[in-house]
């Protein structure tokens, strides 16, 4: 890989007594797509903050593309876009209006502009609705629109925070073939995310869990850290099953998994015995225990020590 484009050096921030980010250090590098994956209260969205120059760290430093953040606040903010959980768009303007104040916000050339918007607003779809307003958009196209906003500058590194949560799959979907464009240009994309099966599409995922990086690898690699065997079991009661079975000898952590309950143990063959006869004395009903590959939240969990 090329060096890094983000570099984060012991970083801790508080809010009062509550330390929401505690000595994280990482390094992101260039054509990245890089995750944060942690329950809320982790530190993602402060982290992400720090990140973009919104907030400054209490201890440490964060170097984007040779800027020091915290120094030169605005001299970074010409290096990276930024799209929080809940991003600016005016409601009352046009997808097009919206597009030229964020122009005009990052001073770019108008004919550099009017290219760039032309790129952008095709990439995204919106091409048909430059004239909407921005408050009769879905919920998918106003984050489409945030992105387009966002990159209008041509910033080397993308910071979003959450940006899917609550958009519709055809619209994740279209929001992730636009990052992997992206990525394929050569910008490097940081993104905090609550969906598993998105995290899993990252280069790499740094885990957070009380403000600290408790893990930080390619998502393959993280998996391969889970030892033991991952077990899946359906039933009507899938809550009954997974208290039944948490405090089963040689049940390393229990998940909740939809209909079904996903099982860490230390060894399948000598445990599925045990866990079918204790189903079977607790009189729950359930189908064939059967092995299963970890997903990203099955790795977390046990990565964390926690049961969910």
């Amino acid at each position: 890989m090329s060096e890094a484009a983000i570099v984060v050096d012991r970083v801790g921030r508080r809010f009062g007594a509550l330390e929401a980010v505690r000595d994280v250090t990482l390094s992101v590098e260039r054509g990245e797509i890089f995750g944060l994956v942690g329950p809320d209260g982790a530190g993602k969205t402060t982290l992400m903050r720090m990140l973009a120059g919104v907030l400054h760290p209490d201890t440490g430093r964060i170097v984007l593309e040779g800027i020091d953040v915290a120094a030169d606040p605005e001299r970074a903010k010409t290096a990276l876009g930024y799209m929080p959980q809940r991003f600016g768009l005016y409601e009352d303007l046009t997808v097009a209006e919206n597009a030229f104040f964020y122009g005009e916000l990052f001073e770019v050339p108008r004919a550099r502009y009017r290219e760039r918007l032309a790129q952008l607003i095709d990439a995204a779809g919106l091409a048909p609705f430059t004239r909407r307003l921005a408050g009769q958009l879905s919920g998918g196209m106003k984050q489409k629109l945030g992105l387009v906003c966002a990159l209008i500058h041509t910033p080397k590194v993308l910071l979003l925070d959450e940006p899917t949560t609550g958009v519709d799959p055809v619209s994740r979907r279209d929001f992730w073939a636009i990052l992997y464009r992206l990525r394929d240009e050569g910008v490097t994309i940081v993104m905090s995310t609550a969906y598993m099966d998105e995290a899993q599409r990252c280069t790499r995922l740094a885990l957070l869990h009380a403000g600290e990086v408790r893990e930080c690898a390619a998502p393959a690699s993280l998996k391969r850290r889970l030892h033991g065997t991952l077990l899946a079991i359906g039933g009507s009661d899938p809550r009954a099953i997974r208290a039944a079975l948490a405090s089963a000898p040689g049940v390393l952590g229990v998940l909740l998994m939809g209909d079904r309950v996903h099982v860490h143990v230390d060894d399948s063959v000598g445990r599925t015995a045990e866990l079918e006869a204790r189903l079977t004395a607790n009189g729950l009903a359930h189908g064939p225990i059967e092995t299963v590959e970890p997903g990203i939240e099955d790795v977390f969990v046990a990565l964390v020590g926690e049961t969910a």
